[in-house]
């Protein structure tokens, strides 16, 4: 199995939900989406997908 390192952080996460989000009807606010994000990204450590890396870059 080959490895990939991907970077994710929840800016990121935060545009493609509100960008979906808002292509089905929804008008949500900023802090909204903020918040879903940062809940799936520790979904997303929870599960193992990634690892939550201190380093910024």
């Amino acid at each position: 199995m080959e490895f990939k390192d991907v970077v994710i952080d929840t800016e990121e996460i935060a545009n493609y939900l509100y960008t979906h989000l808002a292509k089905r009807g929804y008008a949500p606010g900023q802090e909204e989406v903020e918040e879903l994000a940062d809940i799936f990204f520790d979904y997303l450590i929870d599960k193992e997908v990634i690892e939550d890396d201190e380093e910024e870059y």
